[in-house]
């Protein structure tokens, strides 16, 4: 089965122009229709939408509901008139696409003036997703809103603006700590209910606490792993009731407890769906003839796990729109489009968090046995005003080294590694390569030895065994079977540290091994450090001294980042440290 569209050359005479009919707009839509009259100028080109703006910035409804964007025109991008002007785009608004038949080629859709037939020659779905709404009574409450349209935006900055003082946010992924963010920026009292047990599911436990250690900093209070039970409306306010028993008082409710493809009316035509998503394949060709299909709606395999599933993110989205106009206009030399490595970043305060590639729950579930190694170096010279530690965790393969993933929370410098990261991913680079990486080097800007390359140091350690890690989900185990060694200073140790303890600090332990040998009792030895490093000094020490000896990946502050709320509890504070 092909789709390729049969299209007249410009300069053949009396051939009618194709007529590309786009589905919905935004990322997927526009960039098709742009990049399909860049290549054709006789072709007639209809976009679709069923709202009132086509082109708008939806990654920046959140910052207009915070004040920072102050005025809402600023989120259009684009309009019919402008689109009309410079591409010569037939952009039709308020145009609800309800019916499609396939072997006609016809599209029935809702106008205000009524229902109208369109008919066409290759065909382009990208309607986007729609707002998971769960089944929670309560839930048609006026002031229940969400976040996906400038419609969306304005209504919630009025209810802002009109004195609204506590919101509840439900969801705490990349839009619900946005607006959260947001709301709490225009000072309202603001709480997050998050189902899964920590802010940001995509990210590891270690680095989403330090997520919710910054949103705990702003003032906006979290309830992990709880769902909301219903919503009570009321005159002055409503109130959000968790299945704990929590009651929330709440001014304004924000649902953002994700997505889901809006696809019903394309998969009731008879298109392949997958899970409610519709399958394409690599040229977004979907299982009917003439018909594409682009966005958050599309079914994708993810670049290293081969799991699939729809990707809600505007770069794929755009890259995918170019392409598939590729495909339809210019068969012959369309390029596939490439499976999505899943790169996404968020500003929470002053931090940033950015992830790239794949967790360790879908590598798990993908069967892909991998090492993890955490590192805590600074953004750029230590030396330099302003230095700043990025919390980095990388994920690779056991068995090849290659790369599988990576995260990054910090003040600085997050977005510029991570990026690093998602090209080495793409590239199908191994940790090691990491290394040789030649990364822009200056005080103010990195290190000799960029953050990029010491994970790729460290990772190549691990790789031929000169690192041998234990790690923070194995605290419980550790302190059960084995001596752990605090390689701080003492008075670093006096600040808290696992019970148990032998603090040697790691000048004085080649002078002290006898004291390890004794408190071990010939059981094998787990070291720690604040960040890992000198930790990793004490390891080489002892496993060249016939020990079994393991150093703990991201040191204490890993350690705190995982243990969360037991961290206070499990280090102890002790001003008299523990010898041997």
């Amino acid at each position: 089965m092909t789709n390729t569209v049969a299209v007249e050359s410009p300069t053949e005479s009396g051939t009618a122009p194709t007529r590309i009919v786009i589905v919905g707009g935004v990322a997927g839509g526009m960039s098709c229709a742009a990049r399909a009259r860049r290549l054709d100028e006789r072709a007639e080109i209809i976009v679709l939408d069923r709202g009132d703006h086509v082109s708008f910035a939806n990654c920046g409804l959140p910052y207009f509901v915070g004040g920072e964007i102050a005025d809402a025109d600023k989120l259009l991008v684009q309009t019919p008139t402008s689109l009309a002007a410079s591409l010569n785009l037939d952009v039709r608004v308020r145009h609800d696409v309800i019916g499609l038949d396939a072997e006609q080629r016809l599209l029935t859709v809702s106008t205000d003036s009524g229902l109208e037939q369109l008919r066409y020659d290759a065909l382009v779905l990208s309607p986007g997703a729609a707002a998971i709404r769960p089944e929670i009574p309560g839930l048609d409450s006026p002031r229940v809103h969400t976040l996906r349209t400038v419609e969306d935006a304005t209504a919630m900055r009025s209810v802002v603006d009109g004195g609204a003082r506590r919101a509840v946010v439900l969801g705490g992924g990349f839009i619900g700590l946005e607006t959260a963010e947001a709301l709490r920026r225009q000072g309202l009292d603001v709480t997050i209910v998050q189902l899964t047990d920590h802010l940001l599911a995509p990210m590891e436990s270690e680095m989403a606490q330090l997520v919710t250690d910054e949103v705990v900093r702003l003032g906006i209070v979290v309830h992990e792993g709880v769902a909301a039970e219903a919503i009570t409306p009321g005159i002055d306010h409503d109130v959000v009731i968790l299945d704990d028993g929590t009651r929330l008082d709440a001014d304004l409710i924000v649902l953002s407890v994700g997505v889901r493809p809006d696809t019903t009316t394309f998969e009731a035509a008879g298109i392949r769906c997958e899970r409610g998503a519709i399958a394409v394949d690599d040229h977004g060709r979907t299982s009917l003839p003439g018909i594409w299909a682009v966005g958050d709606a599309v079914v994708s395999t993810h670049a290293v796990t081969g799991i699939r599933r729809p990707v809600a993110l505007a770069g794929p989205a755009n890259r995918a729109g170019r392409l598939v106009a590729d495909d339809i206009l210019r068969p012959e030399s369309a390029r596939p489009i490439p499976n999505p490595v899943g790169t996404a970043i968020v500003r929470i305060g002053d931090l940033t968090a950015a992830m790239t590639g794949s967790n360790r729950d879908l590598l798990r579930s993908a069967g892909i046995d991998h090492h993890t190694i955490h590192l805590h170096p600074n953004q750029h010279a230590g030396y330099f005003p302003g230095a700043q530690q990025i919390h980095l965790l990388v994920h690779f393969g056991t068995e090849d080294g290659v790369l599988l993933g990576a995260q990054a929370v910090g003040t600085d410098g997050v977005d510029k590694r991570i990026d690093v990261l998602a090209t080495a991913i793409r590239a199908g680079m191994t940790v090691g390569d990491l290394i040789d990486l030649d990364l822009a080097y200056s005080p103010p800007y990195g290190q000799a030895k960029d953050p990029v390359n010491f994970a790729g140091m460290e990772g190549e350690n691990v790789m031929n065994g000169t690192t041998v890690l234990w790690y923070a989900d194995d605290v419980d185990k550790v302190l059960d079977t084995a001596l752990v060694l605090d390689v701080r200073s003492r008075a670093e140790f006096a600040t808290g540290h696992l019970p148990g303890a032998l603090n040697i600090p790691h000048t004085e332990l080649r002078e002290r091994l006898d004291e390890v040998a004794r408190a071990g009792a010939g059981r094998p030895v787990r070291i720690l450090c604040a960040s890992g490093v000198r930790s990793y000094i004490a390891h080489r020490v002892l496993a060249q001294n016939g020990f079994d000896s393991a150093t703990l990946s991201g040191g204490t502050l890993t350690l705190r980042a995982t243990l969360g709320s037991r961290a206070d509890a499990m280090l102890a504070l002790d001003t008299v440290p523990q010898s041997a």
